[in-house]
């Protein structure tokens, strides 16, 4: 279409793939060692092989990371069952429960919901961009009601992660 603006390409938690293959090489060498000790123990039945596959499958399910997208005005959570997505320019609340095992939980005006680790945003400043940037847009269109203290702190973790990975690069750290 002419005069029509070319759509932003969404951004990607970095460090998913990577994870990702992670959990497919830890349920793989946990499905080979047990078969593996199972036929030298000359123990291995169809039945017991079985059981290996579901308990590897388990295994990866619980390894998986879900996979975090954004882009202008949104936020996507993607697990291997379901998809979580907020419109970050609509929120209404930002929440953040437990300490040692964060999760941020954030609700727009459609009544959508989605819950992330925070460390996620942390690891990927781009990430965090998106989600700022939509934030800022609830805040002007006076939408955002509970969560600023929390975003101001993740915020300031954000920016001290990004500020001493620049001094690690440059040496100076």
């Amino acid at each position: 279409m002419a005069g029509s603006r070319p759509r932003a390409a969404p951004t990607d938690d970095r460090h998913w793939r990577g994870s990702a293959r992670l959990a497919t090489g830890c349920s793989a060498a946990f499905l080979g060692l047990t078969l593996l000790v199972d036929l030298d123990a000359e123990t291995l039945t169809p039945p017991r092989a079985l059981l290996w596959l579901v308990v590897t499958a388990m295994i990866f399910t619980i390894l998986l990371p879900q996979r975090v997208t954004a882009g202008p005005g949104w936020l996507e959570v993607q697990g291997l069952v379901r998809r979580q997505c907020v419109r970050t320019d609509a929120l209404v609340s930002v929440r953040q429960h437990g300490d040692i095992s964060a999760h941020l939980i954030l609700r727009d005006t459609d009544g959508h919901r989605l819950e992330l680790d925070p460390r996620t945003l942390v690891a990927n400043p781009l990430l965090w961009h998106e989600l700022d940037t939509g934030v800022r847009r609830s805040r002007a269109h006076g939408t955002l009601l509970e969560g600023r203290d929390v975003l101001e702190q993740l915020g300031h973790q954000v920016d001290d992660v990004t500020t001493q990975a620049v001094l690690r690069a440059s040496g100076i750290f």
